[in-house]
C-alpha cells in the first residue's frame, strides 16, 4: 500500500461500522463468540482500531530509560551498552546531554572495528543522521514515516526540540500484534505455576477460563481474555509491580509488568476467606 493506505482503511472501516468505532467494536466481539475469529485475532483488530488515536508518547522509551552514549565514546563503550544493558541495535549518541542527539551507531559498524582490534576506535566516523519526530505524532503516522524514510528508530522530541524519548519500529508493531520477542528475551512462565498452601503464580497471558478452573474462581469479562488483560481491565490502566487486587476470596499480585502487559502474576487465599 502506498503512503497513508493504512490510516485512509482504518478511516474507512470506521465510516461503515461508526464514527467512532464502538459499533465495529461490538461486530468483532459477535464474530469471536460465535467462532468466526480466533481470540488473538479480535485483540489485533482491537488494537488496530485504536491505532490512529494513540501517540507516540504512549509507547516511547522515556529520555531517562535511554541506552545512549557520549560522543566521546568509543567502538568499545558501545559495544558493552549493547551488551550491558540489553539494549537496541541503534545506539543514539549526544553532546553533553540528550537533548543534543548528534546521530546514531549501529551494532553492525562496531564489527570491523572489533574484528581488527580497535577497540578504543572513536565512534564518531561511525556515526549515522538521527531521525527525528514530534511528540505529538499518532502511531500511524510514525509507522508511515519509518516506512517512507526506511528507519527503525526515531528520537522523540517535544515543543523546544529536546529529546522526550525514543521509539522503534519493534514497539510500534507491538501495540498492534502484541509482544514481539526473541532468542535473547528473558523467558517468561507460561503455564500455572502450583506453590503450597494453595498459592499459584500464573503468567499474565494464560487465558482467563483456565485460572478460573484451576484456582476454583468465577471470573468473567467479554472485553478480554487473559488474566492479566483482566486485572488490566479492573485498574483502567496497566497495572504496576507488586500492585494487587482482592476478589473472590483471594489476592492478585503483579509479580512483573511493563508498559504495554502484565506478564507474572500471584494468586493467593486471603486470611480468613
Amino acid at each position: 500500500m502506498d503512503e497513508g493506505s493504512d490510516s485512509r482503511f482504518i478511516n474507512i472501516i470506521k465510516k461503515l461500522f461508526g464514527s467512532n468505532g464502538h459499533d465495529l467494536e461490538e461486530h468483532i466481539m459477535e464474530a469471536k463468540a460465535e467462532g468466526e475469529i480466533e481470540p488473538h485475532e479480535v485483540s489485533m483488530l482491537l488494537n488496530i482500531l485504536d491505532f490512529d488515536e494513540k501517540m507516540v508518547t504512549e509507547i516511547m522509551v522515556p529520555r531517562t530509560d535511554m541506552a545512549c552514549a557520549e560522543e566521546s565514546s568509543t567502538v568499545q563503550d558501545i559495544a558493552q551498552i549493547i551488551i550491558e544493558q540489553g539494549a537496541h541495535s541503534r545506539i543514539p549518541i549526544y553532546r553533553e546531554t540528550r537533548d543534543h542527539i548528534l546521530g546514531v551507531v549501529h551494532a553492525k559498524a562496531l564489527l570491523k572495528p572489533l574484528l581488527q582490534g580497535q577497540d578504543d576506535m572513536s565512534i564518531a566516523s561511525l556515526m549515522r543522521p538521527a531521525f527525528f519526530i514530534a511528540e505529538e505524532t499518532r502511531l500511524d503516522d510514525v509507522l508511515a514515516a519509518f516506512k517512507r524514510e526506511r528507519q527503525h528508530m526515531a528520537i522523540v522530541q517535544d515543543e523546544y526540540g529536546g529529546t522526550s524519548g525514543m521509539v522503534t519500529m519493534e514497539d510500534v508493531l507491538e501495540e498492534i500484534v502484541g509482544e514481539i520477542a526473541d532468542e535473547y528475551d528473558q523467558e517468561r512462565p507460561e503455564e500455572i505455576q502450583t506453590l503450597p498452601d494453595g498459592v499459584y503464580v500464573v503468567s499474565g497471558r494464560v487465558p482467563l477460563d483456565e485460572v478460573c478452573e484451576k484456582c476454583a474462581m468465577n471470573l468473567e469479562s467479554t472485553d478480554v481474555d487473559s488474566i492479566g488483560g483482566y486485572l488490566t481491565a479492573m485498574a483502567g490502566r496497566i497495572p504496576n509491580k507488586n500492585e494487587f487486587f482482592t476478589f473472590e476470596g483471594k489476592r492478585f499480585t503483579v509479580l512483573e509488568a511493563d508498559d504495554r502487559q502484565v506478564w507474572t502474576i500471584r494468586i493467593e487465599p486471603l486470611e480468613g476467606a
